[in-house]
């Protein structure tokens, strides 16, 4: 079979090609078990607004009240009434192994019809995981973001702006069985990562469980030391595995293909160009046809460029391939985005 190789070619269809060949860290396929971040969200106030805050509305009308009562003022939420405070809405994510006294960026989104939070304080706001504890306290002045239509006044980010207020990890040190969850589910690299790894510890310390999940012992030397052993074992290089499949984007007529995607014996005719793969030549074309002539058991990325060489558009390209694909001769998944 014909394999694709890595060469700087310019193509008149945008086109992409994926390769198994080069390795990669396992830390960088599969995730260890436990070792994640989690969500936090909170319901805060944003004082201090130029007139842009929410209109008068019973939600952030109670929110002012109880946050005066906090601090001592009684007042009558039915009374309150004022466009310098705005309801929010505040999240951030805890990443694995967080510590009391740690920092975290958060988001602020507006929740009623303030039209912005510029200049704005987010008042002391408790953010909460989804056990609904208490995990950080978020307090500052917001700055304002931006979108592709230029800036986004309903939505800010403080850096820093929380404070982290709970210690989060597990005890990785003294544990015995580690677990790895592969990004990508697939039985021959789970099987792969099991080899490499039975190898460098030098005994059957690794079993894959399906085609994602994979169980480490630790080996004797390794006793009480599980952060030497991920850090070792996260480091090695594994090769990838993954299945034929090409994608394309109609919209901006982009072609991703993956590796070991093939054609068999297949002739296409579209329009007044003719592409065949195997045989003598192409039946019932004449002279002036445009006409590639291709050897047998081709890839699809040998296709590809003998039709940009065509002058081929994107979007008959997408058409051809989806064509090819129905007839049974596109060996491979075909994804349309």
């Amino acid at each position: 079979m014909i394999r694709l190789s890595l060469l700087s070619i310019a193509f008149a269809v945008p086109l992409l090609f994926t390769f198994s060949a080069e390795a990669a860290r396992l830390k960088d396929i599969a995730n260890i078990r436990g070792v994640r971040s989690n969500q936090l969200v909170g319901y805060g106030v944003v004082v201090g607004l130029n007139g842009t805050g929410d209109s008068k509305s019973e939600f952030t009308n109670k929110s002012i009240e109880r946050m005066l009562d906090r601090l001592g003022v009684k007042v009558n939420g039915k009374d309150v009434s004022s466009k310098s405070v705005a309801a929010v809405i505040v999240t951030a994510n805890l990443p694995p192994f967080a510590r009391s006294g740690n920092k975290l960026d958060i988001t602020v989104s507006t929740l009623g019809d303030a039209s912005s939070l510029k200049g704005g304080t987010l008042v002391q706001t408790p953010l909460r995981a989804a056990d609904q504890q208490v995990y950080a306290v978020a307090q500052g002045s917001v700055v304002v973001g931006f979108s592709s239509q230029g800036v986004h006044e309903t939505g800010a980010r403080l850096p820093n702006g929380a404070m982290i207020e709970r210690d989060i990890g597990q005890e990785f040190a003294s544990r015995k069985m580690f677990r790895l969850t592969l990004h990508n589910p697939d039985f021959t690299t789970a099987a792969r990562i099991v080899k490499v790894i039975n190898k460098e510890l030098a005994g059957k310390f690794s079993n894959a469980l399906d085609a994602g999940t994979i169980d480490v012992v630790s080996p004797p030397p390794f006793e009480g030391k599980g952060v030497e052993l991920l850090a070792m074992i996260e480091s090695l290089d594994i090769n990838p595995d993954q299945p034929a499949r090409v994608v394309v984007n109609e919209k901006t007529g982009t072609v991703v293909i993956g590796h070991g995607v093939k054609i068999s014996r297949v002739a296409i005719a579209h329009g007044d160009l003719a592409v065949k793969v195997g045989g003598e030549g192409a039946a019932g074309k004449k002279d002036g046809d445009r006409l590639m002539l291709m050897e047998e058991s081709v890839n699809v990325g040998d296709i590809v460029k003998a039709m940009n060489k065509l002058g081929v558009t994107p979007k008959d390209l997408i058409t051809i391939l989806q064509s090819i694909k129905a007839a049974g001769a596109l060996h491979g998944d075909l994804e349309i985005l």
